[in-house]
């Protein structure tokens, strides 16, 4: 039995697929509340009238009173290498404050949803996969109600910041999406069909855990 968006709570807001997830949840009629967790006030979020946003300097400072009652949890919370500068502080980030986060929604009747990665895999030997990996397997160990995992590849968009080999590859892909077939797995999807794909999930999943692929992204548009 699934529970319809009523009310929901998310890190990761001013990313690109966070703010693309705020715009559909602010638009659908279900959904009464939407919490933006944030570090600093964001202008473009205050222009979304549903989308409250609670202002925190340390997302591990978030306790469980701070996510309690919501129907659904999403985890859009991610970086890379070059950005976080480190690959202590890409752990920092990408593992263990996604890790807190759903730490704190166990034995509750959230619904948990994480954007993690093409290519996850604890074994990988690439770092950032690795890291990916371990943290689908440590939210697979929690005592979760149902938990929805999203799988992109590349990801498409406009960002703030710039990230020189997406930017690079997307430009590329750009040049020859006409040669990709549309059964490609690793064809690139945009913000919006992640997007998408977690509010579908959110709204129709019944399994208490399911993960969601690049090809199965490319259903939305």
């Amino acid at each position: 039995m699934t529970e319809s968006i009523k009310s929901v709570i998310v890190i990761g807001a001013t990313g690109l697929v966070g703010r693309e997830l705020l715009k559909q949840l602010n638009a659908l009629q279900s959904c009464e509340k939407i919490t933006a967790v944030v570090r600093h006030e964001d202008a473009e979020l205050k222009k979304l009238a549903k989308v409250q946003q609670f202002i925190i300097d340390d997302f591990l400072l978030l306790n469980d009173e701070d996510v309690h009652g919501y129907s659904h949890a999403f985890s859009c919370l991610g970086s890379t290498l070059k950005k976080a500068g480190s690959k202590q502080n890409f752990y920092n980030i990408d593992y263990e404050i996604n890790a807190h986060f759903a730490d704190l929604l166990q034995n509750s009747a959230t619904h948990y949803l994480l954007i993690s990665a093409m290519g996850a895999n604890p074994q990988s030997r690439i770092f950032y996969n690795q890291v990916k990996g371990k943290l689908e397997q440590y939210i697979q160990s929690l005592t979760l109600t149902r938990v929805s995992i999203i799988r992109p590849s590349l990801l498409l968009g406009q960002r703030p910041e710039q990230r020189g080999l997406e930017d690079a590859a997307q430009k590329l892909y750009q040049k020859l999406s006409h040669l990709v077939p549309d059964r490609f797995k690793y064809k690139p999807v945009t913000a919006q069909q992640v997007a998408s794909t977690l509010v579908d999930a959110a709204q129709n999943q019944t399994t208490a855990f399911e993960i969601y692929d690049n090809l199965r992204i490319h259903n939305f548009k």
